[in-house]
């Protein structure tokens, strides 16, 4: 059952992750203007090591659009993408933790050069505006609170991150290290 409802609602969350992705890259002209001499061409990210336990994840895979945006492959990913980025998911919850507290996980690249090139500095200089974008739709200091309770536990989890390596320095060979 939880298959099942995972092929069900994985698309749709997947389209909802690409409009955000071009939301993101389309609040910078920049992005998109080095994304287009790449237009047509594949990025896939690889999730190697993902449990077994937990449902299987979509195929990441996006086209570049001509207009210098992403477009989900879905389920027909290209035998071939020109840029291959292959990220260790053996413990989704602690990528998942990296990723909240800044940290970019460690990534193997393969294909295009010129292509990976533009996706690095992409994720190295892109960054989703979420005040501006909550100014938008919710009264001022109610969006500001959010964004002050979204600091405040992205900083809390880096502590704790940086608390559990510190923890893991003092006690090599313990559980968890």
């Amino acid at each position: 059952m939880l298959h099942d409802l995972h092929r069900m609602l994985a698309p749709p969350v997947m389209e909802r992750v690409t409009l955000l992705l071009n939301h993101v890259l389309g609040s910078e002209s920049v992005a998109m203007q080095r994304l287009l001499p790449h237009a047509g061409k594949t990025l896939q990210i690889e999730a190697s090591g993902w449990p077994t336990l937990l449902p299987p994840l979509l195929p990441l895979a996006w086209r570049i659009t001509p207009a210098g945006l992403l477009e989900w492959c879905g389920a027909d990913v290209p035998g071939h993408a020109e840029l291959s980025l292959r990220v260790n998911a053996a413990n989704p919850l602690r990528l998942a933790l990296d990723l909240a507290g800044g940290q970019r996980p460690e990534v193997e690249i393969t294909g295009d050069a010129a292509f990976a090139s533009e996706v690095d500095w992409l994720m190295q200089n892109l960054r989703w505006d979420l005040a501006a974008d909550l100014e938008r739709v919710l009264p001022l200091p109610l969006a500001a609170a959010l964004v002050r309770a979204g600091s405040a536990l992205a900083q809390a989890v880096a502590a704790a991150r940086q608390g559990l390596g510190s923890w893991r320095e003092r006690w090599p060979g313990r559980p968890g290290a």
